[in-house]
């Protein structure tokens, strides 16, 4: 590894987000049961998962800044993962159709060599519109979103199924929170452009 960044995640999307921030960074597939616990709350999950997350990978890579994500959506505590399959999608889009869910996203960066971990997790609120079976079909089928939270990509054709969205950080919906990463870079020492 030549960068001094590493991304805990194999996720397309967190890559994305990291490469607006112009740093040199490589991803690795950390080692982390998603598995939620027993009557774990939505909050900390996310938490606990972006941490092991970036621990898998710091335990590895010790001298480098890590950065690992998570993210779930929670309706009334229930908590919406990643749909298995395009009727679990379905089914997961009914039970959110005219309802407001809460997407959590956990960011978890830490620095093994220096013994510092900065840790929070960021909310996004969205208010879904009333769906029909043909609109979540359509939706799925122009989307795709197989291998994102609750079914939802909200940089495709999301937009066309919600009413609102409303969040401290625009990018924590899409699995990473930029602006949090940025702060914390800053105070890891790490200057951005």
């Amino acid at each position: 590894m030549h960068s001094s960044v590493i991304l805990a995640s194999t996720s397309r999307y967190r890559a994305e987000l990291l490469r607006r921030l112009k740093i040199d960074f490589e991803q690795y597939a950390p080692d982390c049961d998603e598995t939620p616990l027993d009557n774990e709350a939505p909050e900390d999950l996310v938490a606990r998962l972006s941490a092991g997350k970036a621990h898998s990978a710091a335990d590895r890579f010790a001298a480098h800044i890590v950065i690992g994500s998570d993210q779930v959506a929670s309706l009334d505590g229930l908590i919406f993962g990643k749909p298995a399959d395009h009727e679990d999608a379905v089914a997961q889009l009914r039970a959110l159709s005219g309802k407001t869910i809460t997407f959590l996203t956990g960011l978890c960066i830490m620095q093994k060599s220096t013994q510092r971990t900065l840790q929070t997790v960021v909310t996004t609120d969205v208010k879904f519109k009333s769906l029909d079976d043909a609109q979540i079909n359509r939706y799925l089928e122009a989307d795709k979103p197989y291998d994102c939270a609750a079914s939802f990509r909200s940089e495709g054709y999301g937009s066309t199924i919600v009413e609102q969205m409303s969040s401290d950080d625009p990018t924590a919906i899409i699995g990473l929170p930029v602006i949090m990463v940025s702060a914390y870079l800053d105070q890891l020492g790490l200057p951005l452009p």
